[in-house]
């Protein structure tokens, strides 16, 4: 761990309380929870999990589903706080979690752009200079004026994807999105990736896909309910995934 990482992830947990027993309605749930007679499982996402990330890497996060990498990004991207340990990520930081979920449905596309653009720190200015990329790389000039909730979800993704990938930041975290849309966009999706690699550009990306993680990522940290299994060159950690997977021993 060290300064000169753009990410420190350091003795991360996140527990989360599940409530053992069955409650018919929410009025039963709070008055038990009021009365205290409500009892919890502890569920622990992610437990004593440390790993950092340097300026440039291409680093993936894989695991099954429920491994806790989904958790880990969304703690890194600062959605959700840690229960213990911390997170220090240095510079700005462009999340794909969930393309579109900063959208609003009554807008159209066109002032989608210009919205999700302040969200994320850019001027009406600065977006207008990139607007005709980004329309033009989620190929949606026949819908630009059209609200966004005619959508469909693939529409809705390539427009999200397009303005996270425009704009500039020097952390890219990108969350299982790039099985959006049909094949021929998807090889555009990682291009676009592999381009902004080139060009000095961090990437974080979860993905249960090892061959796509192979291919985009250099490095991959393997999660395995919660726990840090593996952490190394992607080939050999995804072979070492499979593996596992093969002989059933997750």
């Amino acid at each position: 761990m060290g300064a000169e990482n753009i990410i420190d992830v350091e003795h991360v947990s996140m527990r989360f309380n599940l409530a053992q027993e069955k409650t018919e309605t929410l009025k039963e749930y709070l008055v038990k929870l009021a009365k205290h007679t409500l009892s919890f499982n502890e569920f622990y996402a992610l437990k004593d999990v440390s790993f950092s990330v340097k300026p440039g890497e291409s680093v993936a996060l894989i695991g099954r589903n429920g491994s806790g990498k989904s958790t880990m990004l969304k703690v890194i991207a600062g959605v959700m706080y840690p229960t213990t340990g911390t997170v220090t990520v240095r510079g700005d930081i462009a999340p794909m979690i969930e393309l579109g979920a900063g959208f609003d449905l009554d807008l159209t596309a066109r002032e989608n752009v210009y919205l999700n653009g302040a969200v994320l720190g850019y001027d009406r200015a600065y977006m207008e200079e990139h607007f005709k990329n980004i329309i033009d790389f989620a190929e949606l000039w026949d819908f630009v004026d059209v609200p966004v909730k005619n959508f469909s979800s693939g529409m809705v993704a390539r427009l999200g994807f397009a303005i996270a990938t425009e704009v500039s930041a020097p952390l890219l975290v990108v969350d299982e999105v790039l099985s959006v849309g049909d094949f021929m966009f998807q090889q555009k999706c990682h291009d676009r990736l592999n381009k902004m690699l080139e060009q000095g550009t961090t990437l974080l990306f979860v993905s249960h896909d090892s061959g796509l993680v192979k291919s985009l990522c250099k490095r991959a940290v393997w999660l395995d309910h919660g726990v840090k299994r593996g952490d190394g060159p992607s080939e050999e950690v995804c072979n070492a995934y499979e593996a596992a997977m093969r002989a059933g021993e997750m």
